[in-house]
């Protein structure tokens, strides 16, 4: 049987923390209307080193599939996009280096996207939070992975397949939307300090509700782990987990926002 074409591929990755847990999301779209997707996670990382890796995935992806039609491949990080367009001839010509002179950070990453990366892919940028199906999804499984989930991920047929990925502490798995029981491959301390993570951050939000201090869109996007664009995308007055989140002023080029306690 001939395998579908790939049309396009969506990437993410999310960081609880930053650098804290974190994980990626892959969603394949194929030209017969077909789905794949992918995801990981890793207990210690950053956010670009997510996006990096979600990328690298999506390349494997792609070359495994030894299609020769050129692909779109979307990304909401302009550090990624950026990086893979323009900087790195640059960062190889003078060893590895910046401009500045200093060392180019998640240098072993940046090789692995540069011996991936092929002519026939058309590297995208999204804007993160937009609405974008494919992106919104992404996000989705990125940040279930970064918190010790392991969601349901679609695939054109009906296998389920993992994917360890040498030196990374990362899983790749693929899973039809059906009624098959999410696998459990996430190591249970993994899980644990994840969760740690996450009562620490729901009790700092208990603190500034509490006080009532206010805090900046910037600073409430760290709070929640998202986009300081999809803060300010919500609107005046939203519920965010225990908490109703209110925009009270702003103050010179900053929203100031506050939390109240529902329950």
């Amino acid at each position: 049987m001939t395998s579908p074409l790939i049309q396009k591929i969506y990437t993410d990755g999310a960081c609880s923390g930053n650098p804290g847990a974190g994980g990626w999301g892959v969603v394949v779209y194929f030209e017969n209307g077909t789905v794949q997707e992918l995801g990981g996670g890793s207990p210690e990382t950053t956010n670009n080193r997510m996006e990096m890796q979600a990328a690298i995935a999506a390349l494997k992806f792609f070359k495994d599939s030894g299609q020769s039609k050129v692909i779109a491949l979307y990304t909401d990080s302009e550090y990624v996009k950026n990086g893979i367009t323009k900087w790195l001839p640059g960062w190889k010509k003078k060893g590895w280096k910046t401009s500045a002179g200093k060392p180019v950070l998640n240098q072993d990453l940046w090789e692995q996207l540069d011996e991936l990366d092929s002519p026939k892919v058309e590297w995208r940028y999204v804007r993160g939070h937009s609405g974008d199906p494919g992106n919104e999804r992404c996000d989705v499984i990125a940040r279930a992975f970064s918190q010790g989930k392991m969601p349901q991920l679609k695939m054109p047929d009906l296998q389920v397949s993992l994917t360890l990925i040498p030196n990374a502490a990362e899983v790749v798995m693929s899973e039809t939307p059906s009624s098959i029981d999410a696998i459990e491959v996430v190591p249970r301390e993994v899980r644990v300090e994840q969760l740690r993570n996450l009562v620490d951050m729901l009790h700092m939000a208990d603190e500034i509700a509490s006080k009532g201090y206010l805090i900046s869109s910037s600073e409430l996007a760290d709070l929640m782990d998202i986009n300081a664009n999809a803060v300010t995308s919500r609107g005046d007055h939203w519920v965010w987990r225990n908490w109703v989140v209110s925009r009270v002023r702003r103050e010179g080029n900053q929203i100031l926002w506050q939390l109240e306690r529902v329950d």
